[in-house]
């Protein structure tokens, strides 16, 4: 028998938000600055006041989130569709702003309402003085950046096909690259004076693994970003709370990645797991510290696997690809919106592999009409700053899922990743806050 749950606060969401989305959808705010009744406060780097509403909720009480990863300078040319070899095209739209996947999801959680830290290296050039100024504006903490005096500060060139709404990424890496003497290890360690949250994006590995067996013996929690197979990414999930990988990873097989559909997944190498869904109940199995793992599948949404705290009182054992095709089978595809679907707390089992007690979840994304569909570029940035405030807001899954999906969403209808990213403020996150 297959326990499944009506999810009351996805229900609840579904319920009140169908008239809260067709008020909004007719009328598209291009700027979350144009409301009225705000009142704005100076920001500095190491004192970040963030700009509040009287009509929003109080934020979470301790809102510092420690982040350490890759930041940079994109350069976003739009071209109706993408060159051949050897043409010569125009650019419908040109974008010069800041990146790196640690360096969006901290500008994502700095507008939602969070204090940022950011850990990382740039270099004293134009463009790491462009970084710089943007995280800044941005009220994420710059105390603990490393600026090197000479090299180069990391930048991508980003080519938006206006055609297929893809992306192609052609990266140069920072030089010198960031080791840990770059930082004083006083500074390293207080910089997770008083987090909430650490989170990490698998990249500059010796600094961050200091940093995360650091926060891991003050007991703050820690998010790994599993984008890809990195190295030494494994002693970091070893420490974490929580992931968010993309449907490369655990999938990776070796010499390529597989398709972003779960059907044509095969052998797996990182979790030796046939399908996405017991790869999740592997990663739960290898990583006895992890509380969950989510799965990002751009528009086809999201699956997340939450281990259960009452591990072993529940009597219940359901096929965890079966019980995921169930709760697919339960989504509604005519709503636009973000929602969410999920089982009972239940034996979770997978052949060959093992079992794991949790709930597992279905989120969808918002299907943007083609015509706002911009570029995706950050969306899994932007979804992770969101799910950053989700932990610290104490949002249950049924809550975060969605939310996530909206702001990523809302950050997919303007050139770059930061451009669309959402304020707290802003209109279509409103019952999210509520």
């Amino acid at each position: 028998m297959v326990s499944l749950s009506t999810c009351p606060t996805s229900a609840n969401y579904s319920s009140n938000v169908v008239s809260f989305f067709r008020l909004f959808t007719t009328h598209r705010f291009s700027n979350a600055h144009s409301l009225t009744n705000l009142r704005f406060s100076t920001c500095r780097t190491c004192n970040t006041s963030k700009m509040s509403s009287d009509s929003l909720p109080p934020l979470p009480q301790n809102r510092i989130v420690v982040g350490c990863g890759g930041v940079g300078l994109d350069f976003l040319a739009a071209v109706a569709s993408y060159p051949n070899p050897d043409d010569k095209i125009r650019s419908t739209s040109l974008k010069v702003q800041g990146g790196g996947n640690a360096g969006n999801a901290l500008t994502c959680a700095a507008r939602l309402g969070l204090n940022p830290r950011i850990i990382s290296k740039i270099a004293d050039d134009p463009q790491g003085k462009g970084i710089l100024e943007e995280f800044e504006a941005d009220c994420v903490n710059t105390c603990f950046l490393t600026v090197s005096k000479e090299g180069n500060s990391p930048f991508t060139y980003i080519i938006v096909d206006n055609q297929t709404k893809t992306r192609t990424c052609i990266h140069t890496t920072g030089y010198p690259p960031m080791v840990p003497d770059d930082i004083s290890q006083w500074n390293l360690l207080s910089a997770l004076d008083g987090a909430r949250l650490a989170y990490f994006d698998g990249r500059l590995t010796e600094t961050a693994l200091i940093l995360a067996q650091e926060a891991a013996g003050r007991k703050i929690p820690i998010l790994i970003d599993a984008e890809r197979k990195r190295e030494r990414l494994d002693d970091l999930l070893q420490l974490a709370d929580y992931a968010v990988c993309s449907a490369k990873f655990p999938q990776a097989k070796k010499g390529g990645y597989p398709s972003l559909f779960p059907e044509s997944f095969q052998s797996l190498a990182w979790t030796e797991a046939p399908s996405i869904a017991s790869a999740l109940v592997s990663m739960l199995l290898r990583l006895p510290n992890m509380k969950f793992v989510i799965v990002t599948l751009g528009e086809d949404g999201c699956i997340m696997l939450e281990r259960s705290e009452n591990e072993g009182l529940e009597s219940e054992e359901n096929d965890v690809d079966s019980l995921l095709e169930l709760l697919k089978q339960r989504k509604d595809d005519s709503v636009p919106f973000p929602a969410c679907v999920s089982s009972l707390v239940t034996k979770l089992r997978t052949n060959g592999i093992g079992a794991v007690s949790g709930r597992l979840f279905v989120g969808t994304a918002e299907k943007i009409p083609p015509s706002e569909l911009v570029d995706t570029t950050g969306a899994g940035d932007a979804f992770i700053g969101a799910v950053l405030y989700a932990i610290c807001a104490d949002m249950p899954p049924e809550k975060m899922l969605p939310f996530a999906a909206q702001v990523a969403a809302i950050g997919c209808r303007a050139l770059g990743a930061r451009t669309g990213l959402p304020q707290r403020i802003d209109p279509r996150l409103a019952y999210f806050f509520e």
